[in-house]
Parts: C-alpha cells; structure tokens; sequence
C-alpha cells in the first residue's frame, strides 16, 4: 500500500487529485468547527449531554462531531445516504427506474437529480427535528425568524457537503461520501486517546484494557482486510468456434465472486436507516425518551441496537450484492458469447448456479461483517472503555483506506497503458 501511495505521488495527475481531496477535507473539517447562528453554546452543551450513549451520539461521530455543536455541517452526508438507499429501493421495484439504470450515462444522471431532490427533502425534515427536537430547549428562546435562519443553514450546509462528496468522486480520490464519513470518523480518534489518558492518570482505565482493545482493532484491521480480498472463483470455459479462417475460443477463465461485494456500504446504509427512528423521537420531541429509549446505554437498549444493526448488515449486504451481481445478466452475456460453466447447463440452470453460489458467500460475507461490528462494541462495553468511535466505524475506515488504494492502483494502471500507447 506504502509501495503505492509512493508511486502515486509520482504521478503529477494523480497528486493534483490528491491536492484536491485534501482541500475538500479541509474545508469539511473547518465547516464542522463553525456553529450555525443565533444559538448559545452553553446551552448546547447542556442539552447534548442527555444524549450521549443514545443513537444521537453515534450519528454525531460520523459527522466528526458536528451535531454535538450543532455547526453549519451538523447533518453531514447522512440524508444524502437515506435518499440513495430509497432511490435504489425503487430500482428494484419500480420498472422505470429500473430502465434509468440501463440507460448508461443518461439514466445515472436522471437517478442522481432525483436523489438530490430526496436529499433535500430528508435535510429539511432533520434540520426541524434537530432545531425543535434535539435542541428545542435551548432554542426555546430563539425567534421564528432566527429558527428559520437556523434550518436554511443546516439544509444550506447537508447540501454542500453533499456537493463536496460527489465533487470529490469525479476529481478527485475515494469514493467522496465514503470519504467525508471517513473524516468524519477518523477525527474522534484524538478525543478518544484523550479519554484514554485521562482515565490512565485517575486509575479508571487499565494498561490491560487497553492492550485488549488495541489487540481487538488489529484483528479487525486484519480481519477485514482478508474478508474484503477473499473472493471464490467460478471457472467458465469458452467453446471453439471457427470465424471465417480463424478459430476463436476454447480458453478457460473465471468469474471472480468477491466475499465481501458490497464493501462498507452496508454498514454505511445500516447506520443511514437507525438514523431514522433516532429523527423520527427527535422531530415528535422525545430526544430522551420515545423510539431512542431502544439505542442507548442501558442493558436492553444495547442489546436491541447491536441486533438490530446485524440484522440490517444482513439485509442490506443481500440487497447490494443483489443489485452488483446480476446472474441473468452474467448467464445471458454467458451463452451469448459461447462460454459455459463446466458441468452446468447454460441459460437458466447457470444462472441459477451463480445464484446459488453468490448467496452463499454473501452470507459469510455478512456474517463477518456482522460479527465485526457487534465484537469491539462488547469488548468496549465489557472492558470499560469509551469508545468516540465503535467497531463498525473501523470497519468503514479500514473498507474506505482498501477501495482507495486500490482505485489509485487503477489510476496507476491507466496511466502506464496510456504512456504504452503513445510509445
């Protein structure tokens, strides 16, 4: 990976992108320091802190703690995420999206103005539960202008970063969404340390404890890692046929079907929908209590979450690599092209073999990606330590560092057969 980055840095194409990306970022992380107008920063705080260790305080770590301090970016990319899992639920269901997505370029681009119409809409229904839910409270006191104000910076804001993301897909480096929420992620780190000192210095937090964590995350690094490069191949042979003079055909390849298809999305939409009933307690005024009572700290609240969030890994993991894998497509493109799976009949008994094939390594897939997510947040819980970031946010970091590099080893692959063609 280091081998990599190296070499990328080389190319001045490449690092021009890199530049990009950073400017990006740096002006995420500044928009998240800068708190929106017309609100009182003590009364902010006050009112956060009945929210810590609910679903409230998750969704403020991916936003790399801009919801704590309600700042311009306080939604992050989380409507923009909601809106692309419905319009995506609607490509399955609803035939003329589905023909949008057959229709290259064109169709992406319709499907992407209606998710940005989506998102606008998601933004302003978070920005009223947050300014009358969340903090209606401290905001008792501000006008109907001044909350108005407040809402429009808070769309004005989802909006931006929502641009930046998709900005940063088509300039720059990483998928951008991916990314933000990557920053987002990677910025509770130094809070965290911090905790972690402090606790070693009052005697609230041992040496072993932490040394059980780090070996946690190094096992989840390296899990991960393994899940996301491990893939089973299915062997497809081409029949020979004679063109003319030539004989085409008769080599022997594969189909590689990756464990791990769907990457962090799932976790990532996971998150996207628990943040649903958490807007839904907010917007009725129940930022303590109502549907948030079920993801919080205590026992049963714990418990609930981590099987609801498996449970929505799962589905969401079936539903990606659903989408991604298409077996009539592989199996039609198969025959029409004279290949065949040994032993299998082409058409539908190859599709459904693929089928079959793919939906067992999905579930190992999931399964692990499951497992990954509900094992650190035991250990912290067991062990005693408070985590800024949980499991599945390593998860996403680790995914998110593997889809970079290896979109850089293909930029770097472009580039070489460029540079071979204009020998």
């Amino acid at each position: 990976m280091l081998d990599t980055l190296k070499r990328a840095w080389g190319e001045e194409e490449i690092r021009k992108k890199f530049y990009f990306t950073l400017v990006m970022l740096l002006i995420y992380r500044l928009g998240n320091n800068i708190p929106i107008p017309f609100i009182d920063a003590q009364k902010l705080a006050a009112a956060y802190k009945g929210m810590e260790g609910t679903l409230v305080d998750y969704l403020n770590m991916l936003t790399g703690g801009g919801l704590s301090t309600l700042s311009i970016f306080a939604l992050g990319v989380q409507p923009y995420i909601t809106a692309s899992i419905v319009m995506q639920l609607l490509t399955v269901v609803i035939p003329r999206f589905e023909e949008l997505t057959k229709e290259g370029e064109a169709g992406r681009k319709t499907i992407q103005k209606y998710t940005r119409y989506m998102t606008i809409f998601l933004a302003i229904f978070q920005a009223i539960a947050i300014t009358n839910g969340l903090y209606g409270a401290a905001l008792s006191s501000a006008t109907p202008f001044q909350k108005l104000v407040m809402n429009v910076v808070l769309i004005g804001g989802t909006m931006l970063v929502t641009w930046m993301g998709e900005t940063i897909t088509e300039k720059g480096i990483g998928n951008g969404v991916s990314i933000i929420i990557f920053m987002g992620i990677i910025a509770n780190v130094p809070k965290t340390l911090k905790t972690w000192k402090t606790g070693l210095h009052y005697n609230t937090i041992s040496w072993l404890s932490i040394l059980v964590m780090a070996i946690v995350v190094i096992f989840i690094v390296v899990f991960t890692v393994r899940i996301t490069e491990g893939e089973r191949k299915i062997p497809v042979q081409y029949a020979k046929r004679v063109v003319g003079r030539k004989m085409y055909g008769g080599q022997s390849t594969h189909i590689p079907v990756k464990v791990n298809m769907s990457g962090v999305m799932p976790i990532i939409f996971a998150s996207a929908v628990l943040a649903i009933p958490s807007t839904i307690s907010l917007f009725m005024g129940r930022a303590n209590g109502g549907l948030n009572q079920f993801f919080s700290k205590s026992t049963h609240g714990f418990i609930i979450y981590l099987v609801v969030q498996a449970a929505l890994i799962l589905v969401f993991a079936y539903f990606y690599n659903m989408i991604q894998f298409n077996t009539v497509e592989y199996a039609k493109q198969l025959q029409q092209n004279g290949g065949f799976v040994p032993g299998i009949r082409p058409g539908k008994p190859t599709s459904d073999y693929l089928a079959k094939v793919g939906n067992k390594i999905t579930f190992i897939g999931a399964i692990s990606l499951a497992l990954l997510t509900i094992v650190p947040a035991l250990s912290s819980r067991f062990l005693g330590l408070n985590l800024s970031f949980g499991g599945s946010s390593v998860i996403i970091v680790v995914g998110v560092i593997l889809e970079t590099v290896k979109q850089i080893e293909a930029m770097l692959t472009m580039k070489n057969y460029k540079g071979f063609l204009n020998r």
